[in-house]
């Protein structure tokens, strides 16, 4: 879709009140999953989101952040279209590594309701400063 702005509104307003096709999938975005093809069988999945970013709280400078998602399915598996848009949520909230990490284990566990999963959030350094935050849940 092709869009162009009026003559009496700058390119510049038009930019800031419209979301594009990609932002309005992000906001409208949901973690969904799907059965689970081989239910009764125990194997683990991975899942590495290498470029997670979110704002810090207090002062508002970006996070950056790889994601290692590993779990055991139960009767539901997550779509990973749906992981992506989700995780790219985050990108303009303002929250701790802590918080954002906790989240993102509360609402796969809401989604999924795995066996077993762990979510392991390994932030860039900043200020000299390196943090991992891993979380765990098990049924």
């Amino acid at each position: 879709m092709n869009y162009s702005p009026t003559q009496d509104q700058p390119s510049s307003e038009v930019e800031t009140t419209q979301l594009k096709y990609g932002e309005r999938a992000i906001a409208e975005g949901q973690l969904i999953s799907f059965p689970n093809p081989r239910v009764g069988r125990r194997y683990t999945i991975n899942i590495t989101l290498p470029e997670f970013t979110c704002k810090c709280p207090f002062s508002g400078y970006p996070d950056f952040a790889t994601l290692y998602l590993t779990y055991v399915p139960d009767e539901r598996v997550v779509e990973l279209k749906a992981l992506k848009l989700y995780i790219n949520s985050y990108r303009d909230r303002y929250i701790s590594h802590e918080e954002s990490v906790n989240q993102i284990l509360d609402d796969f566990v809401e989604a999924c309701d795995p066996l077993e999963v762990s979510i392991k959030g390994d932030f860039a350094p900043r200020g000299n400063v390196h943090t991992v935050i891993e979380v765990h849940h098990q049924k």
